[in-house]
């Protein structure tokens, strides 16, 4: 009987880890097939006894292969990869005939990104199938051991996770026979400086006969954009196509033979490398996008526009003799370029080792040019030596950060960080990588992050993982080629513009489970927060979400709000869309949580519980992960092949372990009841005061404008408009002594009617000088400024924004309500209009309680009614329209006449308002207000006024 072997190998090349797999038997039947050959393939589609279906029956014609000298033709190599809400499903499929006269090994040989989970592989020889199936790892390996011993051998498959896995599968293939080798892995799709980016790997190995790599994006959110770089080569321009919708994508890349060539007259192909696609969605709200979809939800968070924290940032630089010649050269022409990006407000210092540590300056200094400069100096004076002392380096860059906070040197809202530059394992002081990273962790408690970037394959670089992860941190390898330099400034990059930091994520516990990491250390800008959980669809028609955290000049917390049944219409229509990504992506969080949990786990037993979770998990959804296996069978389960992922000690857990932080305790009450807010002074949150929407007793000015004053005593509103020009400013209130002032900016509507152009506030802005804060709404925007800082939110989102005791309330598309300590509140309305009207435009409308405590010296069209003047109206005589009626008021020490009619309140209708009635003030309130409507414009949105 002829041998029929197989071997399934991740070799461990290149920070490659690797499978190995072997096929000891081939069975009678297809030793009988052989025999049936006629020109190269079977003549028959069954076998005898039609045992094994013949699958091959798609292949159509297969000649005008082009074959190397081994004779083994490529008839097709098909790539096809869905990517649904970052999730991306991928197939590799290729089909292959071995045209010799001679039994011969055929190769599928494919890398898979780390981080991703195989969940599917399939081989067809000639028309026999086997299929895979995952198992508890030593439940595979004992139905292994049995095959074994009844002669039905398979063979075992072995993994260590570097940064890529390497799965290649050899064939022994009968003389005529076909294969067809089959891989499916699913990875969530990162973004890294602004975009994510799918890579695939086209190794094909030869020329193929059909050639095509078929990428689908389907993104509710909408795309921003798709590009496709030239990562193949110059070889290949102009074969790609992209077609993209609002929310689809199709990325097709099909070469034929004569473009695959590497020259006219070569045999041999130039598709070898790596197929990259680009995009970003389109993101309008600051607190994220839910996608409810199947019992899960995905909350994706990647706010933009906001205001760097600053840093405090210490590099560590290993500066051993084996960093000598071309890594040493790449990393001081990237620390370098490093140092001129730092900020003005960031804090650094240098620290590099060998055997020995030492510091550029003890503490950290202020990233001015002169301090840049310097340390650039030191950098480019390095020439390495000796050995490496990891622990006692990262020891005192944690000491030079512990000492500058006890001393109150960095600021509150700075983020402190260690980046750690390195390209072996330790060789002085302590050696033992438990207690360096124990030591470490026992330095740093929970106050800074560490970032590891491991340059080539010497260093541990699954020790780098554990450090970093095991600090708030991630680790990197960096390939110790001429690219280092720029492999580490865009790691630097991706790390060197924190935005928000203590992110907390909240749901309502009666209606979410299971929901993975939500509390993160920090948020830095080009990347995205992912969270998931399970949400009970059947019991609740909106889902709400409150995420709080710290801003560079704010505390934040955005509200978002979804209907369960969104996504259900549109993902339904697709049938690219992938019906369970939102179960993937959650599965894929999960276990990658778990994974790290059991790294950081402090007890064994801790440790026998979370293996436990990660093994259900992993039956459960079918992934190969270190505590299972993926039986490859035939369809009779008697020829068996064993594929499994066993920990290798010195490796570290397992491939695809994120950088995730445990979720930290939190005994904080928040708003709603649910919510656990953490970067919020929550004390303050409950008694937010906002102009109670049911009462008519309010000063406002709404519409073009209209202004209501209302006068509590005697209990009457009185009205006025003001007739001004676009772009002129108007002040609303002008108060010295509490230092508020509320100016209102005034924009036109698109054309006159009837001869008059109306006017309307299109920008409000708020000054509260004792605080040193702005505020700027708009129709687009809500913007605090606290100096050089500034914070925006938009009229999509539902949020807050707090910053020294004052509170900014947006809900969305509705109003922002401003809330100062107990003292006062104002209420912004946002007006839409149909965009395409030919006259109106948006417009704001401002609502002010009468109780806001105003000093004595306020001033302004309605801060000057903060002190109640008499007012008298009597004489009241009939109108020409009955429901008008006039009357004289004496008010001031001026008399004039007054007309009685109805005004609008649209706090509680914003589209038909609340009838208000009050007497109207004739001549931009002429005799009612002080002095004339002129004396109130400003030069700039925050100017106090001249009192008239």
């Amino acid at each position: 009987m002829k041998c029929l072997s197989c071997f399934l190998v991740l070799f461990l090349f290149s920070g490659v880890g690797g499978f190995d797999l072997v096929i000891d038997d081939i069975p009678d039947e297809v030793e009988n097939l052989i025999d049936l050959e006629m020109d190269g393939f079977p003549s028959s589609p069954k076998a005898r006894n039609g045992r094994y279906q013949r699958s091959t029956s798609d292949w159509g014609y297969v000649g005008d292969l082009v074959e190397d000298d081994d004779k083994i033709g490529l008839y097709s190599y098909k790539v096809q990869s869905t990517i649904t809400s970052r999730l991306a499903n991928t197939m590799i499929q290729a089909k292959m005939v071995n045209n010799a006269n001679r039994p011969q090994p055929i190769m599928f040989d494919v890398q898979v990104p780390k981080g991703a989970f195989i969940d599917n592989f399939t081989m067809d020889i000639n028309g026999i199938t086997f299929t895979s199936h995952i198992r508890e790892k030593s439940e595979a390996r004992k139905m292994y051991a049995q095959a074994k011993a009844r002669g039905k051998a398979a063979g075992i498959v072995r993994s260590n996770a570097l940064d890529m896995e390497n799965f290649k599968t050899e064939v022994n293939v009968p003389p005529g026979m076909r294969i067809q080798f089959q891989l499916h892995y699913h990875e969530m799709i990162r973004r890294k400086l602004s975009s994510y980016e799918h890579v695939i790997s086209v190794k094909p190995g030869r020329l193929a006969k059909h050639m095509e790599v078929d990428v689908r994006i389907i993104e509710p959110q909408g795309l921003r954009y798709v590009h496709v770089p030239n990562s193949l080569g110059d070889h290949f321009n102009g074969i790609t196509t992209i077609s993209k919708g609002e929310k689809k994508a199709h990325v097709s890349f099909k070469p034929t033979m004569a473009q695959q060539r590497k020259c006219p007259t070569c045999s041999s192909t130039a598709v070898d490398g790596n197929f990259v696609v680009q995009y970003d969605v389109n993101r309008e709200t600051t607190g994220g996008e839910l996608e409810i979809f199947n019992g899960y939800f995905i909350h994706f968070f990647a706010p933009e526009n906001l205001d760097p924290l600053p840093k405090n940032i210490l590099f560590v630089i290993d500066v051993s003799g084996s960093m000598w010649g071309l890594k040493m050269k790449q990393t001081i022409e990237a620390m370098k370029a490093i140092l001129s990006e730092l900020r003005a407000a960031d804090h650094f210092s240098l620290i590099d080792f060998n055997h020995n540590v030492r510091c550029w300056r003890d503490n950290l200094v202020s990233a001015t040019p002169s301090q840049v400069e310097d340390a650039k100096k030191y950098i480019q004076a390095i020439h390495p030596n000796g050995g490496t002392n990891i622990n006692e380096a990262l020891l005192r860059a944690t000491f030079i950060l512990n000492e500058a906070k006890s001393l109150g040197m960095l600021d509150p809202n700075s983020v402190s960080m260690i980046v750690l530059v390195s390209d072996g394992d330790p060789t002085v002081g302590e050696l033992k990588l438990t207690t360096i990273q124990k030591n470490v962790k026992q330095s740093i408690k929970d106050d800074f992050s560490l970032f590891c970037l491991g340059i080539g394959f010497d260093v541990d670089y699954d020790f780098l993982q554990r450090i970093a992860t095991d600090n708030r941190g991630m680790a990197q390898r960096i390939f110790g080629n001429q690219e280092t330099s720029l492999q580490m400034k865009n790691f630097y990059n991706q790390v060197s513009t924190p935005l928000l930091k203590k992110i907390q994520f909240n749901y309502p516990r009666e209606s979410v489970s299971d929901v993975t990491q939500s509390s993160f250390h920090n948020y830095f800008g080009g990347s995205e927060i992912v969270v998931a959980g399970k949400v009970d669809t059947e019991n609740l028609q909106h889902l709400q979400s409150v995420v709080t955290a710290t801003a560079a000049n704010a505390e934040l917390v955005m509200e978002t709000l979804r209907d369960v049944e969104e996504l259900d219409g549109f993902m339904k229509k697709d049938r690219y869309a992938d019906p369970e990504f939102t179960r993937k992506l959650w599965a894929y969080l999960t276990v990658n949580q778990m994974m790290a949990e059991r790294n950081a786990a402090p007890t064994a037993a801790l440790k026998r519980n979370i293996t436990k979770s990660i093994l259900q998990m992993s039956l459960d959804h079918h992934i190969v992960t270190p505590f299972t296996a993926m039986l490859i069978e035939n369809a009779e389960k008697d020829e068996i092949m064993l594929a499994d992922q066993p920990k290798d000690p010195r490796k570290g857990c397992c491939p695809g372990t994120l950088g995730l932080t445990p979720n930290a305790p939190n005994n904080n009450k928040g708003i709603p009841s649910w919510a656990n807010v953490t970067a919020v002074p929550v004390s303050f949150m409950p008694e937010q005061k906002s102009p109670p929407v049911s009462s008519l007793s309010i000063n406002r000015v709404d519409n073009d404008p209209h202004f209501i004053i209302h006068l509590p005593k005697s209990q009457k509103n009185i009205c006025f408009n003001i007739n001004s020009e676009p772009g002129k400013i108007l002040n609303l209130v002008s108060d010295p002594g509490t230092g508020v002032v509320v100016n209102g900016q005034l924009i036109g509507a698109k054309k006159a009617e009837n001869k008059k152009l109306n006017t309307y506030f299109g920008k409000i802005g708020f000054y509260f000088k004792k605080k040193d804060l702005k505020v700027e709404i708009t129709t687009e925007t809500i913007t605090l400024k606290d100096g050089s800082y500034a914070i925006t939110l938009t009229w999509a989102d539902t949020g807050h924004i707090i910053r020294k005791q004052l509170l900014i309330s947006v809900k969305k598309e509705s109003n922002v309500t401003i809330t100062v300590g107990e003292e006062m509140s104002f209420m912004v309305l946002l007006h839409r209009v149909w965009k395409k009207h030919p006259v109106n435009v948006d417009f704001l409308g401002i609502y002010i309680p009468p109780e806001n405590q105003f000093s004595s010296e306020a001033h302004g069209l309605i801060g000057q009614f903060a002190s109640e003047p008499e007012v008298s109206i009597h004489h009241q005589t009939p109108g020409q329209a009955p429901e008008k009626p006039q009357a004289i008021m004496e008010v001031k020490g001026n008399k004039f006449t007054v007309t009685r009619g109805v005004q609008k309140d649209y706090r509680t209708d914003r589209v038909q308002g609340t009838d208000v009635l009050c007497w109207f003030v004739h001549n931009s309130g002429k005799g009612f207000i002080d002095g004339h409507y002129r004396d109130y414009l400003v030069p700039h949105l925050y100017s106090f006024m001249k009192k008239p």
